[in-house]
């Protein structure tokens, strides 16, 4: 497509509405978004791939829902719905529209809600800065904190992301995070462990500090990307190996981002992980504070790759989505 699109209207208005849970009452919200096409290079709309990945259309998406933003984390249903929190404790669903030829084209069907605490109240303060969100087999969520750091379990039987959450094991190590820099990324293994990622924790040898966590305990790893970059999500690949996205932003180079490819053989307890690049996203090829990816298995049998940026409700960032297809997967 040439030119930049007009913007896109997928829902006319604010609709609340009360959802009662078994944990309670909570209240939902169907919130009006408006979606413009974007290039992967604003000045060459003919480049369609980066390293690995085939781009497969991107969207910058606004809403006037003073709640929307800051959105970290996220997961892709097999249902075709998007989900994402909130730096300011919320979570977010939509539905994704593609089209015919497979490209992402629009979002639907926006909803958006308070996180809640154990006793059913919406986090507040330092409660609220959730920055990465996983889906269990079993429908369960997994959401993660920062400043008061910590990982809570949303059981769908109890409301998933509108009900009450109960703890899910974390390191205690976490709690020498900085405030801004707990576990940003985590991801289910195809063993049934949790792989966490820290993003301001360093370990001794100069890693960041990371944890299997499964019902054999907490086993400890760590995780190194390239100098100055920070891990900020992960996805598990059908193969078993995984994704992680990690960014760096500085004033004179701006916001810069790369996606990493671990092997799963190399995944073990004590082992300091190391990723293969797969996509180095900077200028001037779009990029943003990019905080979220996703892998989904396309009807093709192909892996989609889906990245979130997180505007930090500032004004002069975006809330970007941007769908790819990985090469040789």
């Amino acid at each position: 497509m040439s030119g930049p699109s007009l913007a896109r209207t997928v829902a006319a208005g604010v609709v609340l509405g009360a959802v009662v849970l078994a944990s309670g009452a909570a209240l939902a919200a169907s919130i009006s978004l408006s979606t413009r096409q974007i290039a992967l290079d604003p000045n060459d709309r003919t480049v369609q791939h980066i390293g690995k990945l085939q781009f497969l259309g991107g969207l910058a998406v606004r809403s006037d829902a003073p709640a929307f933003g800051g959105l970290s984390g996220l997961c892709v249903t097999a249902d075709g719905r998007l989900a994402a929190v909130s730096d300011r404790g919320h979570w977010f669903t939509v539905r994704i529209v593609r089209n015919d030829a497979g490209r992402l084209v629009g979002l639907a069907d926006a909803e958006l809600g308070s996180l809640k605490d154990q006793k059913g109240r919406p986090v507040e303060d330092e409660w609220r800065d959730a920055e990465a969100l996983e889906r269990l087999p079993n429908g369960d969520w997994l959401v993660s904190f920062e400043r008061a750091h910590r990982v809570w379990r949303y059981p769908v039987e109890t409301g998933g992301l509108q009900g009450r959450p109960t703890p899910h094991q974390a390191p205690k190590a976490i709690a020498r995070a900085p405030a801004n820099g707990g576990i940003e990324a985590l991801t289910p293994l195809a063993d049934g462990r949790i792989l966490m990622l820290a993003q301001g924790l360093k370990r001794e040898d100069g890693a960041r500090a990371g944890w299997l966590v499964g019902e054999g305990g907490i086993e400890a790893l760590g995780y190194r990307t390239a100098p100055r970059f920070l891990p900020t999500d992960a996805a598990t690949l059908p193969g078993g190996d995984v994704l992680v996205l990690a960014r760096h932003y500085s004033v004179l180079g701006g916001a810069r981002a790369r996606l990493e490819r671990v092997p799963a053989e190399t995944i073990k307890a004590g082992a300091t992980l190391r990723g293969a690049l797969v996509a180095r996203f900077q200028h001037p090829l779009t990029v943003d504070n990019f905080e979220g990816v996703a892998v989904v298995q396309g009807e093709d049998g192909s892996t989609l790759v889906y990245i979130l940026s997180d505007d930090n409700f500032n004004f002069f960032q975006r809330t970007l989505l941007l769908l790819f297809r990985l090469r040789g997967s």
